[in-house]
């Protein structure tokens, strides 16, 4: 295979299955902070998404994502069904790993953006209408902003920068969970959650080691750049982690483990757009930014009484939309050659790319994710009825419990 590094390669291949590692970190994650009787249905959310979008990706997901371009904002279908994929065609990005395993590490980006936006609307919404959902949302939405970002499109050619998916996955499926909240509206029923801190804890510590894969992988090789955004993965998570914890211990009056996991998932969510950007000293501070930003977020959700049931919202769009800005401000070439000059390097214009495109990004992920779930509604009902929510959604759709003999 021509130009073929066995070393990047072999480090793409190693990325992409941490990566594939987060989906499950993601349904342990959910499952942990969801009562018992509905554990099972936010994990199968997860999990079903590791078949179905992959099924979607190889059919049109890839082609729509990075195969030629309609208008700056789509790719064409050219490469369906992987035509004309073979061992010797090297990855779009990066031509010394071949395209085969570019589009195995796309892939699991794939499955757990929608995934994501699951625990905003946790114990309400039907598997049908969610099947249905996962599709129009992949088709409408995440491809649509692969190919504007990462896939030549009219955002990639004016000069927005994400280095790992903090508008391309943070930001829309933040956005997405916050319309799903507001079109689904309130759970009729209190639940228990969260039902197993434990789980949380490991869905945690899978959801961090993966990231690494996520963050580090995206520079499609092994350099300095690589082990920087490995390192920024790391301190912003730490920092955020603890700045969470101790403005939750002050305001109230405990230090709270769920804060500090909670905390830690909002600095990787946040640090994801800047991780191969910026220096570690930057990543400091927007891991301490994170934290705080987040939990403020979260708060302002609990006063304006939205019902994100797991805080989609506040940790995903909020940190993913201040992560893009906040890389607008640090980002320096001192750390990444190929990489940008923000504010603080003499680049106010870039601030600006990043500031719109957040907005843009934003608008359009709300926008067409209350739509399609309007639309949806008028063929299958999105909401589950009352008597199925009151049963718990494990027992009354998919006739099965995680705990048996448990009515709580």
């Amino acid at each position: 295979m021509p130009n073929l590094d066995t070393g990047n390669t072999g480090f793409m291949l190693l990325a992409s299955s941490l990566v594939m590692l987060m989906t499950p970190g993601l349904a342990f994650f959910y499952g942990g902070l969801v009562g018992r009787r509905n554990v099972l249905a936010i994990m199968i959310q997860s999990f079903v998404s590791m078949g179905w979008t992959t099924v979607i990706w190889v059919v049109v997901g890839y082609s729509l994502s990075f195969s030629g371009d309609v208008g700056g904002i789509i790719g064409n279908l050219d490469k369906a069904f992987l035509n004309g994929v073979t061992l010797d065609s090297p990855s779009p990005l990066n031509a010394s790993i071949p395209e085969i395993v570019f589009i195995g590490y796309q892939m699991m980006f794939a499955i757990i953006t929608p995934a994501l936006i699951t625990g905003a609307f946790a114990n309400r919404v039907s598997f049908k209408a969610y099947m249905i959902f996962l599709t129009a949302w992949l088709l409408f939405v995440y491809f649509p902003f692969v190919h504007m970002v990462w896939g030549g499109g009219f955002l990639a050619q004016w000069g927005v920068r994400d280095f790992a998916g903090g508008i391309v996955v943070h930001a829309i499926a933040g956005m997405a969970a916050l319309a799903s909240v507001v079109y689904v509206g309130k759970r009729a029923f209190q639940d228990r959650g969260p039902h197993s801190i434990p789980l949380v804890a490991l869905g945690t510590g899978l959801l961090w080691f993966g990231w690494y894969g996520f963050n580090a992988g995206s520079e499609f090789r092994v350099d300095s750049t690589t082990a920087v955004a490995f390192l920024n993965t790391d301190v912003a998570a730490s920092f955020a982690a603890i700045a969470w914890l101790a403005v939750a211990w002050r305001f109230e009056r405990r230090p709270s483990f769920l804060g500090l996991l909670t905390g830690a998932v909002a600095g990787l969510a946040t640090i994801t757009p800047a991780a191969g950007y910026v220096s570690p000293l930057a990543a400091v501070l927007i891991g301490i930014v994170a934290g705080v930003v987040c939990y403020a977020a979260v708060n302002l959700k609990n006063r304006l009484k939205l019902d994100d049931a797991l805080d989609v919202w506040g940790v995903h769009a909020v940190g993913g939309l201040t992560g893009v800005v906040l890389l607008g401000i640090f980002a320096t070439k001192a750390f990444n050659p190929g990489g940008v000059d923000g504010l603080l390097a003499g680049d106010a214009g870039f601030l600006f790319k990043q500031v719109a495109a957040a907005a843009f990004a934003a608008v359009w992920a709300f926008g067409f994710t209350y739509g399609m779930l309007w639309l949806i509604d008028r063929v299958t009902p999105v909401r589950v009825t009352s008597a199925t929510e009151e049963m718990g959604l494990d027992s009354a759709i998919h006739g099965e419990q995680a705990y048996l003999g448990d009515a709580i």
